[in-house]
Formats: C-alpha cells, structure tokens, sequence
C-alpha cells in the first residue's frame, strides 16, 4: 500500500483527485479503534489524498443486539462525531466516515455514513437502506434488521469534485440505487464495507466493478479486514474502480491505507462511449408459458 508522487487536488469535475481508502480491524470499544483510525487518516492526507474514506462500522464492531444498543450513541452524544470533524479541520481533507451506529428513539439504530469536508462541516448524512438479512452456506447467520432501522433517502453530496452517492455495503446488491445516483449527478460512488469472507471472495470484486461500469462512476469502497467480536471475521480488499472498470487499487487483507489518483474526466469519457444513463425505456414484464 504505498503511494506515487500527490497530484494537484481536484477543484471540479474534470480536475485531477487523490483518494484514500483506510482499511481497519474494528474491535468492540469506540475510543481505540478512533485512535487507530486517526492515525490512518494523518498518513493518508500526509500521501496526498484530499478525499479520504473509511469503512462501515468504522469505530465499533461487536455481535449481539444487545451489545449493539449497549454502546450505541444518539449523533449528537457519539464521540466519533467530533473526533472526525476535528480531524477534518486538522488535516484540510473531506471524511467520509463509512459508517457509525447511531442511536435512534426507542429500541433501534441507524447504520449511518457521514461525510465531512475539510472545515470540518459536516455535510451528508446516510442511513443504509438495504439490510443485511442473509443465511450463508457456511453457517454464518445475519439480522441487520433486528437491531437497525433502514433508512428510506438515497443521498448525493455535493463536493468539490462533483457528486458523490453515498451507500453502505448490503447496498452494493442492489444497482438500481446507484443507477439513480448517477442520473441524479453522482460521479463518485461509495460503498464502505464490513463484508464476510464468503462473500466478498464470491462477489466484492465483480460487483463493485459492476457498478462503476453500469454508472460510469469512480467507485471508491473501504472495507474492514480481519477478525472481530465473537470470531466474525471481514474480507479486507478496500478497492478503489475507475469508471471504465479497471481496479486503480486493492487493499488487500490487512489493516492500512491504500490510494489512487482519479482523473475525473474519465467520468465523461466513459459515459460518452456508452452512454447507456440516457438508454431507459418503459417496459412491460410479461410471464410466459
């Protein structure tokens, strides 16, 4: 995970844009992993990056609804709310902070990504929508929905560099979500993540290189790595995709930082070469036989 020489900042959609993607190892206490994650983002902003992003469960990954609720923290109360907004100030870069488990009323949490900029304004906020309700063949058993209340808003930030979709991991299955993102203005995806082994070995790759080639998008997917509460354990792989398809950069298994310099016109080249945003057609589904 090492880094070229930094290249200008993007001011606009056909400027230049370094990225970061901090790949961590959550444990089940906020405070350490901020500590960590802190740490990352300096030396990712040290190697240019001007857009830096972390995964989802960025400062707390334990199993069990209770625990869950335990140490869940309503967003004005929830220390990592300052810690990275601080942090954005400091270091002059946007944050996305992939996601934090906000305590909402009554008995459920939210799965929210927040984006700061480099004032340390915050300046998005989203709620996952799709839950990760899944049984795997290994055994391996999920109730997103048990103890987190999907939310109903897709989000497009605007930046700097033009729009960036939000989205959280499970979202990734679901391509309509970034379809509309890009017809709305999205240029950058993100898709922070805390995927299984399984899953992402089967899937992470292709699907993320699915969307960005659908959408025309850069894509840019941090992701947890290695082994958490109770033995769950995460794919790793932080992957940052151009529009075209090509992977720019791949995290690989363990905890660091990974970047790639963006060339945002590549937006509107590989929109104008397939131009398939402006293809919708009505239809009607038909059951045959």
């Amino acid at each position: 995970m090492t880094a070229a020489a930094p290249q200008p900042e993007g001011r606009g959609p056909g400027g230049h844009l370094r990225v970061a993607c901090v790949q961590v190892s959550a444990g089940p206490e906020i405070a350490p992993n901020l500590e960590i994650a802190g740490r990352l983002v300096r030396q990712a902003r040290e190697a240019g990056a001007a857009l830096i992003a972390l995964p989802e469960n960025a400062t707390m990954i334990i199993r069990g609804r209770e625990k869950v609720l335990a140490r869940a923290r309503a967003e004005a109360e929830h220390p990592a709310v300052p810690f990275f907004a601080d942090l954005a100030r400091e270091t002059g870069a946007w944050i996305l902070v992939g996601s934090l488990a906000v305590r909402l009323d009554g008995d459920r949490v939210a799965n929210r990504s927040l984006l700061f900029d480099g004032e340390g304004r915050l300046r998005a906020r989203y709620d996952k929508i799709h839950m990760f309700d899944v049984d795997l063949a290994s055994g391996e058993s999920y109730r997103e929905s048990a103890t987190f209340r999907p939310g109903a808003e897709a989000v497009l930030a605007a930046s700097p560099w033009g729009g960036i979709g939000m989205t959280v991991c499970y979202d990734l299955r679901f391509p309509h979500l970034y379809r509309a993102l890009a017809q709305a203005g999205g240029r950058i995806l993100t898709i922070p993540a805390a995927f299984t082994v399984p899953t992402g070995q089967a899937h992470w790759h292709v699907l993320l290189r699915a969307r960005a080639i659908e959408t025309g998008c850069f894509v840019i997917a941090p992701a947890q790595c290695g082994t958490h509460d109770e033995g769950r354990r995460t794919f790793g792989h932080s992957l940052i995709v151009a529009p075209w398809g090509e992977v720019l950069a791949d995290g690989g298994e363990e905890v660091g930082v990974v970047l790639a310099d963006l060339d945002l016109a590549r937006v509107d080249e590989a929109r104008s070469m397939v131009p398939s945003l402006r293809h919708d057609r009505e239809f009607t589904l038909v059951r045959a036989g």
